[in-house]
């Protein structure tokens, strides 16, 4: 196969988003007999059918799987350039649009926001919160331009994108009564006797605090656990109760949440990662939040904690 013939590849597409030639042909407007003659042609072409007939449904076939993981990306980019010509946004780096996974701190994604943002510079950013295999989604489809995260690309994920790391922080353990830990007993054996408020067992960070306490055979004492860090807060300084953040935005923890931290556990840390869909960063505001990071030993640890 020589040229790849788009019009057929297009079809193809339409009919394994939509489920069936009917569907596809409503919403293209056209015959369900040129649908079939177009995707008929594209198996020729290929040389391998694209959907096998199991009783009265179609059934993607593991060439057509295949095919459809490159048709995906390109007709998803094609969409996003009309939308853009409609929108009058042809070529505006001036807009920086972000996804930020609920898991990571809001505090860290306002420094690292802050670090595009500087007063050097002049964007306007939008930033959508998710789970990050939503957020992938939405960044292999052009509808970001960067995923900010606490850990990189899952392996096994279908979106090509590239995950490039930010820093790291310690976790420091913060309560709002640091007079009610038990008397007498010092740090870190403490975190065994305190009942606690944690991520959820599917977060790194959660995964990474398991084993830490699995290492000294001790049983944490969980109160409560959460998907949205913000909402972890909050509920642990109503409950009074031990919780768990990055130690480099300790001041700003402890002024939003009326809180201390009592000590730091460097062993465990949060990463942070800038995911895109590109190697080289193009974008000027994804590349001077990089540049900004990397510049330091550290990378987030590194920057001023504002008050």
């Amino acid at each position: 196969m020589r040229h790849l013939n788009y019009n057929h590849l297009f079809y193809f597409w339409t009919v394994a988003r939509e489920g069936s030639v009917a569907r596809a042909a409503e919403t293209l407007h056209i015959t369900p007999q040129t649908i079939s003659g177009q995707i008929g042609a594209l198996s020729e072409d290929i040389g391998h059918p694209v959907f096998r007939r199991v009783g009265r449904t179609l059934e993607i076939t593991p060439v057509g799987e295949m095919v459809m993981r490159y048709a995906d990306p390109i007709f998803s980019t094609g969409a996003e350039l009309a939308e853009r010509v409609r929108s009058g946004e042809i070529m505006q780096h001036d807009r920086l649009r972000v996804g930020a996974v609920n898991s990571l701190a809001k505090l860290t994604v306002e420094q690292i926001l802050g670090s595009a943002i500087d007063g050097s510079t002049d964007y306007r950013v939008s930033c959508d919160e998710g789970d990050l295999e939503d957020l992938l989604a939405d960044l292999a489809l052009h509808r970001l331009d960067v995923v900010l995260s606490d850990r990189p690309v899952p392996s096994g994920v279908s979106v090509r994108a590239y995950s490039h790391k930010l820093g790291a922080s310690p976790i420091g353990w913060f309560t709002s009564e640091p007079e009610r830990l038990p008397a007498g007993v010092a740090f870190p054996d403490v975190l065994s006797k305190v009942d606690l408020v944690l991520p959820l067992p599917r977060h790194p960070l959660r995964r990474r605090i398991d084993s830490w306490f699995e290492a000294r055979k001790w049983a944490p004492q969980v109160r409560a656990e959460f998907d949205d860090s913000a909402l972890l807060k909050a509920f642990a300084r109503q409950r009074r109760v031990v919780f768990p953040a990055p130690s480099a935005i300790a001041a700003d923890v402890a002024a939003m949440y009326d809180c201390t931290m009592f000590g730091e556990t460097p062993e465990i840390t949060e990463e942070h990662y800038a995911i895109t869909t590109e190697r080289q960063i193009s974008h000027p505001a994804i590349r001077h939040v990089l540049d900004a990071l990397k510049s330091t030993a550290e990378g987030l640890a590194e920057i001023p904690v504002r008050v």
